[in-house]
């Protein structure tokens, strides 16, 4: 049935920093209520706004974070754990670049890395309980994402092996999840081995159809991959549990296409827009969505290489509160209709 959604909400992690408003979670969350947000999603490995391992062994630190964002005028959309589930499963290329997501006592420590990643996808589940919430967004993580492209060839079975290997290991943490009542939205995205349907698919069958299993649907990774991101939303609505509202552009030259030549993200020919700029079609994402029943939030995820992030954020609020659809509860011909008469109805059939 259809559903009206919720928002607008907005994602503060590209918006945290050390100067106020943006340092604390009582002055963020103000200012982005002031600026027409009903929700915020936390992400929940910055300590300036929110203690992870705190709010999953205490609900009375869960409900001080609820009030203060109700004080605020908002309340909370999701968790966010995305560098913590990134770090679930590292291919060893990657090593130096994500120890950067971790302290700095699992630096250059693959397996003290993961286990402290694992642990903290847990106390999400934990803590996403304690704030009385349905649904986190996360990353899966990769081990086969460097071996995207078939040349040189693969070795039979190493995509195979690295889906299996994923499985084992998100297995006993959407475990956990399942225990808290709690969905994993999972972020499709280039970079992590869960990065298009056919993937996800894979994955969905590593964790033997998981029920916590699910997707925070994107639809700036798709088109940047050009894929169609509405059929998308056809296919796989059912374990779509979160949105990000995030726009991009894809403007292919004789010089570069999908994967934009190494250039910087201003100089690509798939680039991020501040939600609006963009060639997404938010209309039909919005009108899919409530078709099938989506009643969870739309959430502005801002990333722009050409607009400062302020502006983008006061232009997010009202863009997705003018695509919310209030559901309607008659049908537009009902002034035609009449009551139900059996009789009359089978004898418009000659029956």
């Amino acid at each position: 049935m259809p559903s009206t959604m919720k928002g607008p909400g907005l994602f503060l992690a590209q918006f945290a920093g050390d100067v106020a408003p943006f340092n604390s979670l009582p002055s963020i969350t103000k200012w982005a209520a002031g600026l027409g947000y009903k929700g915020v999603q936390i992400p929940t490995w910055d300590s300036r706004l929110f203690d992870l391992e705190k709010a999953a062994s205490s609900k009375t630190y869960g409900d001080e974070v609820k009030g203060i964002c109700a004080d605020a005028g908002v309340e909370v959309t999701e968790l966010s754990t995305h560098l913590q589930g990134q770090l679930v499963a590292v291919h060893p290329a990657y090593d130096a670049q994500f120890d950067g997501f971790a302290p700095a006592a699992v630096h250059n420590n693959p397996k003290a890395r993961q286990k402290w990643a694992v642990e903290q996808m847990k106390f999400g589940a934990k803590a996403s309980k304690n704030l009385g919430l349905k649904a986190s967004v996360s990353f899966s993580g990769a081990l086969a994402f460097p071996y995207l492209y078939p040349w040189p060839q693969r070795p039979a079975g190493l995509i195979e092996e690295a889906f299996a290997e994923l499985g084992r290991r998100w297995k006993p943490i959407l475990d956990v999840y399942d225990e808290n009542g709690v969905d994993i939205g999972y972020e499709i995205h280039p970079g992590e081995d869960v990065f298009d349907g056919a993937t996800f698919e894979m994955f969905l069958d590593a964790v033997g159809g998981h029920k916590r299993c699910n997707i925070n649907y994107d639809p700036s990774h798709f088109l940047l991959q050009q894929l169609d991101y509405l059929e998308f939303i056809d296919i796989y609505h059912e374990r779509i549990k979160a949105f990000h509202a995030k726009d991009a552009e894809f403007n292919p030259t004789g010089r570069q296409g999908v994967y934009s030549g190494y250039q910087s993200w201003t100089n690509r020919a798939g680039r991020f827009r501040s939600l609006g700029d963009g060639q997404v079609d938010f209309g039909g994402i919005f009108s899919k969505l409530t078709q099938y029943g989506y009643d969870s939030w739309a959430v502005l995820e801002w990333e722009c290489c050409l607009k400062h992030p302020e502006d983008g954020a006061a232009e997010g609020a009202p863009f997705i509160q003018h695509h919310i659809i209030r559901v309607t509860e008659k049908a537009f011909d009902d002034f035609a209709g009449g009551a139900t008469d059996k009789k009359a109805l089978r004898a418009m059939m000659g029956i």
